[in-house]
């Protein structure tokens, strides 16, 4: 990575810029102080003790070596839907049916493993490091960090809940289409190490993980329901676990509710993702926007930018709902593939016009 430093940080000390304007997490900090060539400016080689100055150039040694690579994922070719890429992250559009890692019984069709054969093409060690991950049926965004310093960034990011995840989920049953956003505050249980199925339980469960996910109702009727839920946490099957603890089941979900003859899985999409743009107060001059808002997670302004860096260092992303999903939408929820208002008295509101790009044409969502 090479940066120009800008005159307002004339005078600082190198390891405060590294630390605190890009956010390089101690341990990058200290593979990047081990390697020779690791920290250079204007070429030469310094330490983080160096008083900088308007202008100097600085170059970063973040990729990785080769003897950093994972061994354990076979390089196998696969399809590869890439929404955005830079030297930090690549995002892909994750098919249903394709795992994201390897495990029992999948260890050559995963999007490991097709990574692993493009980057063996291009001569990149690969070290698969995936921001979260999508259950094997679940489809959408799926965001990879392509070097160390940029997934402890990003983990960073995770854990102090600045990445803003959507799903669009389609429900066994009619919940009330009120334009509302609703919360799901529900403890989820893994009965046992080694078991699959999670367990929503009560407060003081012993063992449970806490659990938050917040929804908006878009359309409802027919006997199913199109939400977009937003899980604040991170839990294993949240998603699924959450609305079947309602006793609103995914459609075809098959382990927390029934099979549908609508869709041949869950029908759960992880549509657009919003994260802050890692080491953006490094590269410019600009100031990173405020996260997004809780209460309106699924709103973004008219005109944002979408699967290419917005102005105010944030990365908006959104994977087209897949042809099964769209197909299940429009048979089980009447009016909503025309973007018809299937809540009868709600508003017009731009949730409305959300749902309708969502259904009707994807590609000019919020454009």
């Amino acid at each position: 990575m090479i940066i120009q430093i800008p005159a307002s940080c004339e005078g600082r000390l190198l390891r405060s810029y590294l630390q605190l304007t890009m956010g390089l997490s101690t341990t990058a900090l200290s593979r990047l102080k081990k390697d020779e060539r690791g920290i250079l400016v204007n070429g030469q080689h310094v330490t983080v003790r160096y008083v900088l100055h308007g202008g100097d150039v600085l170059s970063l040694a973040l990729d990785d070596k080769q003897t950093e690579a994972t061994e354990t994922v076979l390089p196998c070719e696969g399809p590869l839907d890439v929404l955005y890429e830079d030297d930090a992250l690549i995002v892909l559009n994750k098919p249903a049916g394709t795992p994201t890692h390897p495990s029992h019984g999948h260890l050559t069709d995963t999007l490991a493993n097709a990574l692993a054969a493009r980057y063996q093409k291009e001569g990149i060690p690969f070290v698969f490091r995936p921001l979260g991950r999508l259950d094997r049926n679940t489809s959408g965004v799926v965001v990879c960090g392509k070097t160390q310093a940029a997934a402890g960034f990003l983990g960073n990011c995770l854990a102090d809940r600045t990445v803003v995840k959507r799903y669009l989920a389609l429900l066994d049953g009619e919940l009330p289409c009120d334009g509302l956003t609703h919360e799901i505050e529900v403890p989820i249980l893994q009965p046992a190490a080694g078991i699959r199925m999670r367990t929503a339980v009560s407060d003081g469960t012993p063992g449970a993980e806490y659990a938050l996910t917040r929804y908006r109702v878009l359309a409802s009727g027919n006997g199913h329901t199109l939400v977009l839920a937003s899980p604040v946490t991170g839990r294993t099957h949240q998603i699924r676990v959450h609305f079947a603890s309602l006793g609103f089941p995914l459609t075809g979900d098959d382990v927390y509710g029934v099979p549908s003859p609508l869709i041949a899985r869950q029908a759960l999409h992880c549509v657009s993702l919003s994260l802050p743009m890692p080491f953006f107060s490094a590269q410019t001059a600009g100031r990173r926007g405020a996260v997004p808002s809780a209460a309106d997670f699924d709103l973004l302004p008219a005109g944002t930018p979408l699967n290419q860096p917005s102005g105010d260092g944030w990365l908006h992303l959104w994977a087209e709902m897949p042809e099964d999903f769209r197909r299940a939408a429009e048979e089980a929820v009447p009016g909503c593939a025309r973007g018809r208002d299937a809540c009868g008295a709600l508003p017009h509101t731009p949730l409305k016009d959300f749902l309708k790009e969502v259904l009707e044409n994807p590609k000019n969502f919020h454009k």
